[in-house]
């Protein structure tokens, strides 16, 4: 069992930014697969970015150049860097972690970007 915790969200304005931590439970949080997820009002749940056990790292064509997802494995804890922040990046945000057929999920953390 991984228990994902979320943090950094907030109220941010257009062009501003904000860091997302996920912290996982377990000591073997460094051969996980882990990514960040979004889901707006309204709308089915997206990929945001990925980051596999390797470090290679995937992005959705919409946050490319703004967002960064990096990982520390020594502090069991994924984050995302979020830049240029738009209104349409308004979303709650999840953390997931998988291996092989093990999937986890966080709580989520809101972010929103308003003027």
């Amino acid at each position: 069992q991984v228990q994902l915790v979320e943090s950094g969200g907030g109220l941010v304005q257009p062009g501003g930014s904000l860091r997302l931590s996920c912290v996982a439970s377990g000591r073997i949080f460094s051969i996980y697969d882990m990514g960040w997820y979004r889901q707006a009002p309204g709308k089915q749940r997206e990929l945001v970015a990925t980051i596999r056990s390797d470090g290679w790292v995937n992005y959705a064509d919409s946050v490319k150049g703004r967002f960064t997802i990096s990982r520390d494995n020594a502090k069991n804890t994924v984050y995302l860097q979020m830049n240029s922040l738009k209104p349409e990046d308004t979303a709650v945000y999840y953390c997931k972690s998988s291996l092989g057929g093990q999937i986890y999920w966080g709580q989520g953390t809101q972010v929103t970007v308003s003027s």
